[in-house]
């Protein structure tokens, strides 16, 4: 054993007892467990829930709003009353004033013995008519009655200035609504509230942000609206736009627009001056630390993360003991801050100190299923599945390195050193809880492949979901904030922290800001993803975005660019391919989705036929040669969901885009506690897997506050090839000339460190150099033009331009080079002077990706010519991805604005012109498969599914034998399938071996085709659909030589015995009709209760299977429904199901009419004409009967006027005929039974999320 890991784990020993302690991680260590216990019955009863808990959840829908009363006026300077409550709203402004309290503090001080109480309910980028919450959670007014507020300051107009002079009528008219609301309602029960605007503040130039030459004539425009509405409806007025200073001798603000902490000093001051008419008192430092600390704790009540699962569409599992316990705790806790800030205000204690012994404990939550198996790191590397082309080792892990339990995200910097950030607070902060998130920094200082030392450079972080280096410091993601750390005295700790960017959504923990990334071009991406509602000021305006998108962050001038938002489930990991194309999860080629977003709150739609995952977390290009030839260009891809493993895919070109193709595992484990959330070449070539090691994954599955989520453990896992050197890195502490030459280097992650740095240094030095290094470049280089793109990238990093170098590469013969560089085109056409002509050449490239980025930039330029140009693409076949990016960029709020409304323009039938003919468009056959459809006896059948019917369009077609048969299948249905013919009599034999398959994991992603049952298939299509590459799938071959009925299937488990057909193959068309009718059910008896004395129900799936067949044997399907499949004509089966079982259910299916439900029961109605109308009546008005005759045709409705019945009389015969069952056996009836006890087939847990 290498000495220091010997020496390092004998230090280890002594104090693991209290690392792994209860105290220490809230859980007992867990011993290795060899049995897997997902979703077994723990025996654990389900706690209760208190119902004096309610009282602690403010949701949309329940809670109470103020009376209305009659106003008052409120007259400056303000009075302030003892125990008044006071509440500051609006925009960031207010929002980023409670992390640092000084206005809050020079009202407490100002008022010793009044025990006021603050409440700041401000949010980013609220204005009075545009406030998005999470779902169901409680409005603004609401929480002003329930806070029982007496005193409001608002703030809005930065925002909305932004709309310029069409939009001032607008912002006074919506201003004047909100300020009459606010003044005539009783919030605290009694009263109306005194109310006090404030105008915007001035904003400020700072370095490349302009935004005081830029807004401040609008802003002035705007506070002067504020101040005339306040006026007119006898509100405060404070006017800190006119009394704030224009230059200040230090920076007052972050970026022009947000104040910092000596901004929000002097705020302060202008504030209270303005609205009490007096000179305050200096800030007690102490006290105003209390208050930071008590908004602290209110806003995590206020605002809390996951509020999906607290307000939203997932409370109702767990919502109660996950949520409502805390926030009374969270009461408690911003009580006992607000006392001790009285005390300190009145001068009886100076202490920060603050008890909050008072604080309950919470309750036991639940526990509805069973954790997965939990082993130690050495068991762990022994179940792998390893490719064995790879060796895999420990690089770190929890036993010698606990600092990296629950490690989230990994990056390395330029020194060769790991990072890696590390959440135990994930995924909730309860109260108490203080987050001391940490990133760790992680060495292998001799070189062997493991790591030998640690540090931590920042301990104090709250969820950093994702981090990025530059700037000299560390972009961290602390939801509902983008925050920048850094070290400023070079003692390897972070010292300095900012928040940049406020107000992204916080609806899902594991859904919010992540995957940060530097692009090709030195922009910040991010995104965001499901359930989330996001708002966040910049200096440009906000910007808004909900249910999952991207975001480009620019640092030098802060501005944030919103982007591709549709609705995606867990898309995480996000790269760039050689050529700068854009790769993540969901979906794949997420370059085709750059599109700016469509107006606010509209989305782009969904990706219906693109690939796109949920449960993969990253992906790795392989072009390092320290990994096998076969593998370059290709990627390797962590899945931690459904199954976990580490995948070997190749990265495929085709016309309109890109795609992957899975080629095999490169690590598979079936202990599911393996979490792979995050994979990285390091520097040296090998490859470094994140293992978010943990028996508990997922937010609907479990309580937030599981006892059993694992806060302890966390890996590193590193992969080598064998027989492969390791890479020799640059040295990236190297001057600007060498640093621009490893630009040159194979390797991405090499390019992607080098750009880093590059930003670090001298712009204009880098700009000046790489001129140079561009003359340099020689043509002879068979990556010549990829030299001359990362130099357009590099310039764009340093803010720099080269326009003649950026036209070269627009028209030069490499169609990857044009079409990256046409993508440049979105933040370059202010250089140039022939912008639109070059975007209408691209527009009419022959390449469909270079016509894709011309649509995509067309959103960026944003004018009517571009959009002019752009419509070109429409001359030219676009499929998948380009017809989508077409379609988005095309309702892009910047070029919607152009069309919308305008007779010139006929965009909607443009669009359906694209999407009819491409959608479903038959692949191009190669030329043996154009010879195949030459041929003139050609049997063509086009097949496809019923969406939401799980039905064929087509049940059955004839071929005679040895006949060619082309089949076009293509999948327009929410669910994938797939079309699998079969010999005939062999379709439950492959059906069940299907159904098998899905109690593997690792099949989840497969097409569900037995290979050990294929000597009874003769012709496959792999599932195609929503979430495979293609929604179309052709099959050729010639039909069997000898006559039977074949049947064709749907393999997916459980869906063969309802979605199924027949190929009928015949030598004589004439024999068809024989052959089909020697198939048709045949009566096996009249069946009696008497015919079954005591009916013996089974219910394992091999039952439940037979028992579908019998179901649609029967036809009953043809009216009932069970389990979704069938139709709701009668009963639904999984109903009738809870009042009859066992001998009572086999009387309704035998005897029907035995005993009727009312609501299906038929009337003969004898009219006063004579006439007699028989059948179910559907609806009772007070002067008519709605009645269906036939429950066939259930739209088909009768109305009878109740004066024109004479008489009604209740049939006591079912509309369920007789002897449906007569066709099935005795084991059948009772396999038709155990069908119906137990609710139809269930799918395994793994595959639901699909189907």
């Amino acid at each position: 054993m290498n000495s220091k890991h010997a020496q390092r784990r004998f230090l280890l020993s002594i104090c693991c007892f209290a690392l792994l302690s209860p105290l220490a991680f809230g859980q007992a260590n867990k011993p290795t467990q060899r049995e897997d216990g997902k979703n077994r019955s723990i025996n654990k009863p389900a706690p209760p829930e208190p119902a004096e808990l309610s009282q602690y959840g403010i949701y949309e829908k329940t809670a109470p709003r103020a009376t209305v009363t009659t106003p008052i006026d409120t007259i400056l300077p303000l009075t302030l009353k003892p125990g008044m409550r006071i509440a500051l709203i609006g925009n960031t402004l207010f929002e980023r004033a409670q992390l640092f309290g000084h206005f809050e503090t020079l009202l407490y001080q100002a008022h010793p013995k009044h025990e006021l109480v603050v409440r700041n309910l401000a949010w980013s980028a609220d204005t009075p008519n545009l406030q998005p919450r999470p779902a169901n959670f409680a409005d603004l007014h609401q929480h002003l009655t329930h806070e029982k507020i007496d005193v409001i300051f608002a703030a809005y107009g930065f925002n909305e200035s932004f709309d310029g002079k069409p939009g001032q009528r607008p912002f006074r008219d919506s201003l004047t609504k909100h300020v009459q609301f606010l003044k005539s309602h009783a919030f605290n029960g009694r009263s109306p509230p005194r109310l006090v605007l404030l105008s915007p503040t001035p904003n400020y130039d700072r370095g490349l942000v302009k935004a005081g030459t830029q807004n401040n004539e609008r802003l002035a425009d705007y506070s002067e609206i504020v101040r005339k509405v306040a006026i007119e409806n006898k509100a405060g007025f404070v006017d800190l736009f006119s009394s704030m200073p224009r230059s200040t001798p230090v920076p007052w603000t972050i970026n022009g627009v947000h104040f910092n902490e000596a901004g929000y000093a002097a705020f302060a001051k202008h504030l209270f001056g303005g609205a009490f008419a007096a000179t305050p008192l200096a800030v007690n430092e102490r006290i105003r630390r209390v208050v930071v600390d008590k908004n602290r704790q209110y806003f995590r009540r206020y605002r809390p993360l996951n509020t999906f699962y607290y307000t939203g569409g997932r409370a109702k599992s767990y919502g109660y003991l996950d949520f409502l316990p805390a926030m009374r705790n969270f009461d408690v806790m911003v009580a006992n801050r607000e006392r001790r800030i009285w005390d300190m205000s009145n001068g009886k204690t100076n202490s920060t100190v603050i008890s909050d012994k008072n604080v309950p404990p919470l309750p036991e939550t639940k526990q509805s299923r069973g954790a997965n198996r939990w082993i130690s790191a050495s068991e762990e590397l022994a179940e792998f599945k390893i490719d064995p082309r790879f060796e895999v080792n420990l690089f770190a892990g929890e036993e010698e390195f606990p600092e990296i339990a629950a490690p989230v995200q990994m990056r390395w910097d330029s020194r060769g050193r790991l990072w890696v950030s590390c959440s135990t607070t994930y995924p909730h902060v309860y109260p108490g809880n203080e987050p001391s998130d940490k990133l760790v920094v992680l060495e292998d200082t001799d070189g062997d492949g493991r790591a030998d030392k640690s540090t931590i450079f920042a301990d104090d972080l709250h969820i950093p979901l994702s981090f990025e280096f530059g700037d000299d410091g560390v972009y961290v993601s602390e939801m509902p904030h983008l925050t920048f750390i850094k070290d400023t005295d070079g003692d390897g700790k972070a010292d300095f922290r900012q928040i940049l960017l406020s107000g992204f959504g916080t609806e899902d923990s594991h859904h919010a800001l992540h995957d940060f990334s530097w692009t090709p071009d030195g922009d910040l991406i991010f995104r965001e993803s499901i359930f989330h509602h996001s708002q966040i000021e910049t200096p440009y305006g906000p910007v808004r975005q909900q249910n999952s998108g991207w975001f480009r962050f620019e640092p030098a001038t802060h501005r944030l660019t919103s982007f591709g938002t549709y609705h995606s489930t867990n898309p995480w990991g996000v790269t760039f391919d050689d050529w700068g194309q854009h790769v993540a999860s969901h979906p794949i080629y997420a370059a085709a989705f750059h599109s700016l977003d469509p107006p606010y709150p509209k989305q782009h739609p969904k990706p219906a036929g693109l690939r796109a995952y949920s449960g993969t977390a990253g992906q790795e290009f392989v072009d390092f040669s320290s990994f096998p030839k076969e593998l370059q260009g290709g990627y390797i891809k962590a899945r931690y969901k459904p199954t976990n493993r580490i995948e070997i895919h190749r990265w495929k070109e085709y016309a309109y885009g890109y795609d992957e193709e899975y080629v095999s595992d490169l690590i598979f484990s079936s202990n599911l506690s393996f979490i792979p959330v995050d994979l990285r070449f390091g520097p040296r070539g090998a490859l470094y897997v994140c293992d978010w090691y943990n028996p508990i994954k997922g937010h609907a599955q479990y309580s937030l506050r599981d006892e059993r989520r694992d806060r302890h453990s966390g890996r590193i896992w590193r992969i080598t090839a064998k027989g492969h050197n390791l890479a020799t890195a640059p040295t990236f502490a190297s001057p600007v000339g060498k640093l621009l030459d490893v630009l040159k280097r194979p390797e991405y992650r090499y390019r992607y460190w080098a750009k880093r740095e590059l930003r670090l240094r001298d712009p204009k030095l880098v700009s000046r150099l790489l001129d140079d290094w561009v003359r340099r470049l020689s043509q002879d280089d068979p990556r010549f033009r990829h030299h001359q793109m990362e130099a357009i990238w590099t310039y764009r990093c340093v803010d720099a331009t080269n326009v003649d170098l950026l036209v070269e590469l627009l028209g030069c013969e490499d169609h990857h080079a044009r079409a990256a560089a046409v993508e440049q085109l979105r933040y370059w056409h202010p250089y140039l002077d022939n912008t639109i002509a070059l975007l209408q050449k691209a527009a009419n490239d022959q390449n469909g990706i270079v016509r894709m980025q011309s649509v995509i930039a067309a959103t960026y330029i944003g004018t009517s010519e571009a959009l002019d140009a752009a419509l070109d693409v429409l001359n030219h076949p676009s499929d998948q991805h380009l017809a989508y990016a077409i379609r988005s960029a095309l309702g892009s709020a910047s070029l919607r604005r152009h069309w919308e409304g305008n007779p010139n323009y006929d965009i909607g039938r443009m669009l359906s012109k694209v999407e009819n003919s491409n959608r479903f468009q038959e692949p191009t056959p190669n030329a043996a498969e154009a010879q195949f459809d030459t041929q003139r006896n050609l049997k063509v059948v086009k097949l496809s599914c019923l969406p939401e019917r799980m039905l064929f369009t087509v049940d059955r077609f004839v071929a005679t034998t040895g006949q060619p048969v082309k089949i076009v299948f293509t999948n327009p249905d929410a669910t994938d399938h797939n079309l699998v013919i079969v010999a005939p009599g062999a379709l439950e034999e492959v059906g069940m071996a299907a159904n098998a398959m899905a109690k593997d994991p690792k099949f989840a992603n497969s097409d569900f085709i037995p290979a050990e049952k294929k000597s009874l298939i003769l012709h496959t299509a792999p599932m195609i659909g929503p979430t495979r590459k293609s929604l179309v799938h052709v099959m050729r071959f010639h039909a069997p030589t000898v006559p039977g009925i074949y049947p064709f299937v749907c393999t997916f488990p459980g869906h063969w015995v309802i979605m199924k057909g027949q190929m009928v193959v015949a030598d004589d068309l004439k024999d068809v009709e024989a052959m089909l009718a020697a198939q048709e059910p045949q009566i096996v008896r009249e069946w009696k209760l008497t015919d079954f004395d005591d009916p013996q129900i089974q219910h394992d799936e091999q039952t439940v299977m037979r028992g579908m067949q019998a179901f649609m044997k029967a036809r009953c399907h043809q009216c009932h429904a069970v389990a979704g499949h069938g139709v709701n004509l009668g009963p639904d089966l999984g109903d009738v199901v809870k009042r009859f079982r066992g001998r009572k259910l086999l009387e309704q299916v035998v005897a029907p009419s035995k005993e009727i439900n009312p609501k299906f029961q038929i009337t003969q109605f004898i009219l006063s004409s004579g006439k007699v109308v028989s059948g179910v009546t559907v609806k009772e008005t007070s002067n008519e009967f709605h009645v269906v005759a036939n429950l066939l045709t259930p739209k088909k409705v009768t109305k009878l006027k109740k004066s024109a019945v004479d008489e009604s009389i209740p049939s006591k015969v079912s509309p369920m005929p007789v002897g449906l069952v007569n066709v099935l056996t005795k084991d059948e009836i009772l396999a038709l039974l155990g069908f119906l006890e137990a609710g139809g087939f269930q799918l395994p847990e793994h595959l639901k999320h699909n189907h």
